[in-house]
């Protein structure tokens, strides 16, 4: 719209205070989320260090300008499937490590309202990750309406063991494990983690990922974007009122103990699928057990807010993924 606007007003004199109002507001919009990116990366080194020092030499600076245009295009690291559930028929996509010897090992799990999406997704990271030292597993998991919920969450198990049995022809160091989750993704790496009390499950990651259900659904999403407590019914087998356990049971808010793993939660602050208000939630109930955690507070980002991986978002995102995992492989 501004582009059209400019290119109406453009040699039209008595629009030409108009084209400099739009060009300063559009400029203006354009920096706002590298200004702040900036302003969060003079820090946030810092303050990450302070929960999560890390053992191994720092990665590159959280923020870089520069770093914006240089990553485009950047070669993909190969990945091959791997079928990990043949009762259910599931498949998982492996990037091997780029370091020699029995590397951790990264789960990712996608998002897509826990009813669609596949291990595919945003496949970027994967190979950061790799380059990085770690084997990658981007998983895919029962689906609902077919399939709800524990399913999904189950079948991060049946990952495991899977990756745990093949930890030898994989070069897996099968007593560490991270879960990492985008949006759906990121409630079931969060819901696995703190329920499975599997101690190879060394930390976990959410990416934008609802924490508490029951206050998710009381509090749905704008029906005019989403359709959340349709999409929550479908994965929960019902309404609140119909199935109140289910909603809480899936609630990671619910699962926190004080033997909860480590944990790094990202959120911006503009999204409209997930409320920001979950991670603070979430945040209160790691601060009541005393659990080790980061949350990572993006004013500007929305959903999906990691999609170009060197973008703002996505520096800053890939910044406290890899310091995290640097540091809970260590521990």
């Amino acid at each position: 719209l501004v582009s059209l606007l400019l290119l109406f007003s453009f040699g039209q004199v008595k629009y030409a205070g108009l084209t400099n109002i739009i060009g300063i507001a559009s400029f203006f919009l354009f920096s706002l989320p590298l200004i702040q990116a900036w302003r969060i990366s003079t820090s946030l080194a810092r303050e990450f260090d302070a929960v999560f020092p890390s053992a191994v030499a720092s990665v590159k600076p959280p923020f870089s300008f520069t770093r914006i245009v240089a990553g485009i295009n950047a070669p993909q690291i190969h990945s091959s499937s791997l079928l990990y559930s043949t009762k259910d028929s599931l498949t998982l996509d492996w990037y091997a490590a780029q370091k020699e010897g029995d590397r951790p090992c990264v789960i990712v799990i996608h998002g897509g309202s826990w009813a669609g999406g596949n291990s595919n997704q945003l496949p970027e990271l994967n190979t950061c990750l790799a380059r990085r030292g770690y084997n990658v597993a981007s998983i895919n998991y029962r689906l609902a309406p077919s399939y709800t919920y524990p399913a999904s969450s189950q079948d991060v198990a049946a990952a495991i063991q899977y990756l745990k049995s093949h930890a030898q022809s994989l070069h897996t160091d099968s007593s560490n494990f991270v879960l990492l989750g985008r949006s759906a993704g990121g409630q079931i790496a969060l819901d696995a983690a703190y329920s499975l009390k599997d101690p190879s499950v060394r930390g976990v990651i959410s990416y934008y990922g609802p924490t508490d259900m029951v206050w998710g659904y009381q509090n749905p999403a704008n029906p005019l974007v989403l359709d959340s407590k349709k999409i929550m019914e479908d994965y929960l087998g019902g309404t609140y009122a119909q199935v109140p356990k289910q909603y809480v049971r899936s609630s990671p808010t619910a699962s926190v103990t004080k033997k909860s793993v480590p944990t790094l939660v990202i959120q911006g602050k503009n999204d409209p699928l997930v409320a920001y208000d979950h991670c603070n939630r979430l945040d209160e109930q790691l601060n009541r057990n005393h659990v080790r955690h980061f949350i990572l507070r993006l004013p500007w980002a929305t959903h999906g807010c990691d999609y170009t991986l060197n973008g703002p978002s996505g520096q800053l995102c890939t910044y406290a993924t890899l310091q995290f995992l640097d540091n809970v492989f260590t521990q």
